[in-house]
């Protein structure tokens, strides 16, 4: 019965993480109808698309980091700041995602630039967290020690809506470019590291879980083809995206969303379940951690999106 009761939980998380990824991967026709009516207006089609990346990932690091710093006990006066930045971060991002503007925006600039330089100065405080325990950087402190990958979540949502801001801000009727970079290829590159760093997270976990569930060799094999399918978009500067790659960052963005339905699923397993919620939530798999594989995704999509409407970019 218990059981039962288990899968039941499952398949119901299952369900609503796969819809709302059906419903992030759908365009909105105002988002198509920009693309199409000019090169400049296509830039900014894909910032928005750049909010929307961004606002998810700011969800995920601010559920994440409440939860792991909950069970910290906020210790460190400091561990409010990365769910500060990252609530300011969803809310500018849900603001972009509206604004069909091209122009930066005066206050969403700053809380960008403040969320990469709070990812950055926490990754350096994890490090010295860990570094600083006995044994060092040891397996067991960084199983158990302070994660290294969810501040630099936090960057990435910083450094991806900074660049969406750059995109409305570039030149109409030229190539956009981003710090001198072409803009399509650069993100592309951008986003294929993020994969890449965020599989290596994930990858450490499930070591420490001993890969017990096949599915979770999912989370270490497709995000990262997807980053060396972008990293050939990036390199070889194709005139057309290949169809592959699309259809691989589809994957990978569902790929993010299922990842939360089968870590509600892994702590229902947990002894008590759900009924121990606020004990197994705190030693469970993190579940708001898997969908930052989505907002990445997107955000791939946002690049490919613009180099073929610019194919220059």
């Amino acid at each position: 019965m218990l059981a039962k009761r288990q899968l039941g939980i499952a398949t119901l998380g299952v369900l609503a993480v796969a819809a709302g990824a059906r419903a992030l991967q759908r365009r909105p026709a105002t988002m198509m109808r920009e693309s199409r009516s000019g090169p400049h207006d296509a830039t900014v089609a894909a910032a928005r698309r750049l909010n929307r990346a961004a606002g998810l990932i700011a969800t995920s690091t601010l559920l994440d980091s409440g939860v792991e710093h909950y069970r910290g006990m906020f210790h460190n006066k400091a561990m409010i700041t990365p769910l500060v930045v990252s609530a300011l971060t969803l809310a500018v991002s849900a603001h972009g995602l509206r604004d069909r503007r091209k122009l930066a925006h005066r206050v969403r600039d700053p809380v960008y630039a403040a969320a990469a330089l709070t990812g950055m100065v926490g990754t350096g405080f994890h490090i010295y967290n860990i570094g600083k325990r006995p044994g060092g950087f040891c397996w067991q402190n960084l199983f158990y020690g302070s994660p290294l990958g969810a501040p630099a979540a936090v960057a990435l949502a910083g450094l991806l809506g900074y660049y969406s801001e750059r995109l409305r801000d570039s030149e109409g009727g030229r190539t956009p470019r981003v710090f001198g970079m072409p803009a399509g290829r650069a993100l592309a590159a951008l986003t294929a590291v993020g994969l890449v760093a965020t599989s290596a997270e994930a990858g450490l976990l499930h070591f420490r879980g001993a890969y017990h569930d096949p599915f979770m060799f999912v989370p270490v094999t497709v995000p990262p083809i997807a980053a060396a399918l972008l990293s050939e978009t990036a390199a070889t500067h194709p005139q057309r995206p290949r169809r592959l790659t699309h259809w691989w960052l589809r994957l990978t963005a569902l790929v993010g969303f299922l990842g939360a339905g089968f870590h509600v699923f892994g702590v229902s397993r947990n002894m008590g379940g759900w009924r121990n919620w606020s004990q197994n939530i705190l030693n469970g798999p993190p579940i708001p951690a898997p969908p930052s594989f989505t907002g990445l995704a997107l955000a791939g999509l946002a690049a490919l999106g613009l180099i073929e409407e610019h194919p220059r970019a």
